[in-house]
């Protein structure tokens, strides 16, 4: 019996029970947490896989590892030079979305969410949004088989990616050791008490490109890139990505790191 009182496994609940209890508001609301395709269509097919898999012995924690193995995948294909190798890439990047959300739906529903859950799940976006990147660099060589300046080009944009969610992730390391309440953010706590970094913040919130290094967002661009390389001939697209994202990555870190230091998220 799960802790919500119901049956780990038991018959299908209608869409709208299911909904009321998987997808609250507090989930799928979340502005600054809940992806865009989520709102925009992610969620809605989504709750119809979880309602498939109530009744079903497979766990929360299954489906993460499973999200966790496509965002691998996703990366490995990234790296074959070819257009049908971005294709599947991206597909398979849209499939870790689907999982990601009926991970924690189904967690919900069955009242087996916890700190387990969290921590693979922040381990499968870790490794999937910094393997994609670094698969570019490998992509714009030509292959695991033709490495060079390019894959250490994306190498460092990985590293700087992997740097950038530590930021977020040692703010409430830092509060914990400290003896300090989790960070909540809302705009008084995250606004940067500098005036120029504010400003900065504010045109980076209007011209959101470190999205750009987000799975979903960057295999669509690289798909792009691959399209037009095919019409071309040659990586030049994908070399140019590569450049592009380890200067957004760059970007990024500094920026993020000003304006957290700069607002009440650590005092």
């Amino acid at each position: 019996m799960a802790a919500s009182g119901r049956p780990a496994t038991a018959a299908r609940p209608s869409i709208d029970e299911l909904r009321r209890v998987a997808q609250p508001d507090t989930v799928v609301g979340r502005v600054s947490g809940e992806h865009w395709a989520g709102r925009l269509y992610m969620r809605h097919a989504s709750i119809h896989l979880t309602r498939w898999l109530v009744p079903t012995p497979v766990t929360p924690d299954a489906l993460t590892w499973a999200m966790l193995g496509s965002g691998v995948a996703a990366a490995l294909v990234l790296t074959l030079p070819h257009l049908w190798a971005v294709v599947v890439a991206a597909f398979l990047v849209q499939l870790q979305g689907l999982v990601d959300c009926s991970d924690g739906e189904l967690a919900r529903w069955r009242g087996q969410t916890g700190p387990r859950g969290i921590y693979l799940d922040r381990i499968g976006h870790y490794v999937t949004d910094a393997g994609l990147v670094a698969a570019v660099g490998v992509h714009a060589d030509g292959g695991l088989g033709a490495i060079g300046g390019w894959t250490t080009i994306g190498l460092a944009a990985a590293v700087v990616v992997l740097l950038t969610k530590a930021e977020t992730d040692l703010v409430h390391v830092a509060r914990a050791q400290s003896g300090r309440q989790r960070a909540v953010d809302t705009v008084a706590t995250a606004t940067p008490h500098t005036t120029w970094v504010r400003r900065l913040r504010a045109i980076a919130a209007r011209l959101p490109f470190n999205r750009i290094l987000l799975a979903m967002e960057l295999t669509g661009i690289a798909l792009v890139a691959a399209a037009v390389d095919a019409g071309r001939g040659g990586r030049d697209a994908m070399q140019i990505l590569d450049v592009v994202l380890l200067a957004v990555a760059l970007l990024v870190v500094v920026g993020h790191l000003l304006a957290t230091i700069t607002s009440d998220r650590l005092r």
